[in-house]
């Protein structure tokens, strides 16, 4: 019983991270306000882990690594800061959430 219940929390803890963006290769969650006028978006990989972000005080379409649509303003273009591959973005209903981190967005190589 006791490996029986081990399996279900492990099976249950994977179905949840691979649903973070399904066929997607990474996640933008959305503003974390740090004080002092700072924010943070966080890119995480399919398993949640904190693969590239940025912190700044300015415009986050303006500082190179997101791309932003017209209004209503979203992320449509994640510049990897580590490779300088270019994603695609955009919202996904099968989106899910690392941590308490909502997912706005879901980012897909565009072959750049």
């Amino acid at each position: 019983m006791k490996y029986l219940i081990a399996f279900a929390t492990l099976a249950a803890t994977v179905s949840q991270v691979s649903a973070i963006c399904p066929g997607f290769n990474y996640a933008i969650g959305n503003q974390i306000v740090l004080g002092g006028g700072y924010s943070r978006w966080n890119v995480y990989d399919d398993s949640c882990n904190v693969a590239d972000g940025l912190t700044t005080n300015g415009n986050p379409c303006d500082q190179g690594i997101f791309g932003c649509s017209p209004p209503p303003i979203l992320f449509d273009r994640y510049t990897s800061t580590v490779t300088g591959l270019i994603y695609a973005c955009r919202p996904d209903p099968n989106s899910g959430v690392c941590g308490s981190d909502v997912i706005s967005v879901c980012c897909r190589n565009d072959g750049n």
